[in-house]
């Protein structure tokens, strides 16, 4: 009996980590300036303020400067993923303009789960 309670615990934990996985990816790839999105591809300029719906997105104001280290593809081409200060996260392209084009060749790779962890000061928030 304990053996089928076990079972029916860990189907319960894994639908329940696929569910948790399917609202956290913003999209399955990315195009990066290397294999391992080390490296800065763009510097930007914010165009207009912005403030993300959470924390693993970027918030800055009309003018502040942005390193760009990767864009989603495919799925959500409109979102790219860069620095400002110690602050990364996600925006929306449209918030910036392109000042600085520091990589002419891009690479796809897949995302990662990590890629999308919310993390809001020491603390990791799944959704």
């Amino acid at each position: 009996m304990s053996r089928i309670l076990d079972q029916r615990s860990l189907l319960l934990v894994i639908s329940f980590l696929t569910n948790l996985h399917s609202t956290k990816v913003l999209s399955e790839w990315k195009r990066c300036g290397d294999q391992e999105c080390e490296t800065a591809m763009s510097r930007v300029q914010a165009t207009a303020d912005y403030l993300g719906p959470d924390c693993r997105y970027l918030n800055f104001t009309e003018g502040e400067e942005i390193i760009v280290y990767s864009k989603l593809s495919r799925k959500s081409e409109n979102l790219w993923a860069g620095s400002k200060g110690k602050d990364f996260g996600y925006f929306p392209k449209d918030a910036v303009k392109v000042e600085e084009v520091l990589i002419a060749e891009e690479v796809e790779v897949p995302t990662k789960e990590t890629d999308f962890l919310c993390i809001d000061g020491d603390e990791y928030i799944f959704e």
